[in-house]
């Protein structure tokens, strides 16, 4: 398989390859994008959830992508899929999608239009019963985000995460059903 997965009008959504780990780390790694994910990683912590991406395509054929612009080849963001994984969570399992898009490249729908490109992957290509996106309250551009792809609030699976600060708990969740995906597309 290419690292070509996804295109949309005005990026392409493909699989890590040599070079994006510096890449990531200039362009999204930054305080202001990690914002509200518990602060800027370590080199080792985005090389480990490359790895994890790689290894989901591996075993089930989606992962995390970097986000390329067509009309510059420059990278804004990483979007993908993966599994819920977070012990705190009360829906382990549930097919979870996620974003994040470069500051210099906010305010332009990227955000929107790559998860979009997922949401409509993830139900088109693997049929799951049920898509969730996890964010703080906080992070009103996020779930405004969520809001936007058809997905409802879900309070029954909230739940607080250790790793974060007060100001980013609980994390909340937003899903979206197989049939609420049919019937906004």
């Amino acid at each position: 398989m290419g690292d070509l997965v996804l295109e949309t009008g005005r990026l392409v959504l493909r699989r890590t390859r040599d070079g994006d780990l510096d890449l990531h780390l200039r362009h999204l790694n930054t305080p202001e994008v990690m914002d509200h994910l518990g602060g800027v990683k370590e080199p080792h912590e985005i090389e480990a959830k490359f790895a994890k991406a790689e290894a989901s395509f591996a075993r089930e054929g989606f992962g995390f992508m970097m986000v390329v612009e067509k009309e510059t080849g420059d990278l804004v963001g990483h979007c993908g899929l993966k599994r819920v994984d977070n012990p705190q969570a009360p829906n382990p399992g549930d097919m979870e999608i996620g974003w994040l898009i470069r500051q210099d490249r906010w305010r332009r729908g990227y955000a929107f239009e790559a998860a979009l490109a997922i949401r409509d992957h993830a139900f088109r290509a693997f049929d799951p019963p049920v898509l969730v996106a996890l964010t703080s309250a906080a992070n009103v551009g996020s779930w405004r985000i969520m809001e936007k792809l058809a997905m409802e609030r879900r309070v029954d699976l909230d739940f607080r995460d250790p790793a974060f600060s007060d100001r980013d708990n609980p994390t909340i969740q937003y899903a979206i059903t197989r049939q609420g995906w049919q019937e906004a597309v």
